[in-house]
């Protein structure tokens, strides 16, 4: 088998399964307009729920998590009987094309959400013990702050130590770690002005009239 040939074949695989826009086909088949046009514009699972309520915003959120995962596990069955080195390097590189392609997404002229759902979803296939750490963070920052980017900070600042401690002897997985906790933290570089000048929306507000 052919490293390179399998690794760009995978890379394909998570770039555009990664670049779907849910949040953006949910709003515009079943909403009749663009998510783009409505709270804070972020085409993501968060502006999906506070502009559409909580059923579209957890169906966009499935979707989004999916995705990743889905990538992630096609990019294991492709890279199925290399050795561990490459096969992990494999699997980070579709991760990584996976999120960068929800975040930059060609399909809505190279804009996206934040990638953190994204992100959850090939973590979860990769290293599932780090995702349930790391869900347990999110869950506890979100219950104690309410705000979803608030908790998807905490999140982008403990992966990159969470994986040094479980994985360190893996470089690939560290490299994800890093990379996914450095894009996601420059994603929210607007929510973190937000939230240090009190303005960040609070879970439980009263959601954007929006007529179908």
């Amino acid at each position: 088998m052919d490293v390179w040939l399998s690794i760009a074949e995978v890379v394909a695989v998570g770039l555009v399964l990664g670049s779907l826009p849910f949040a953006v086909i949910v709003s515009r088949i079943f909403f009749k307009t663009d998510i783009r046009e409505h709270g804070s514009g972020n085409p993501g699972a968060t502006n999906v729920f506070r502009t559409f309520g909580p059923a579209a915003g957890i169906a966009v959120l499935v979707l989004d998590v999916a995705k990743g995962a889905a990538a992630v596990a096609i990019a294991r069955a492709l890279l199925a009987g290399l050795p561990e080195r490459p096969h992990d390097w494999g699997l980070v590189v579709c991760a990584l094309a996976a999120i960068a392609g929800h975040s930059f997404s060609p399909f809505i002229g190279f804009r996206g959400g934040k990638g953190v759902a994204t992100a959850a979803g090939a973590v979860t296939v990769i290293m599932p013990t780090g995702a349930l750490v790391l869900l347990i963070t999110f869950l506890s920052v979100l219950a104690v702050g309410r705000m979803v980017s608030l908790a998807s900070i905490v999140l982008s600042l403990e992966f990159p130590m969470l994986v040094v401690i479980l994985y360190g002897d893996r470089t690939a997985l560290v490299l994800l770690g890093f990379a996914t906790g450095a894009l996601v933290f420059w994603r929210h570089h607007s929510n973190i002005r937000r939230i240090m000048r009190g303005e960040e929306p609070r879970l439980g507000r009263m959601r954007e009239a929006v007529n179908p």
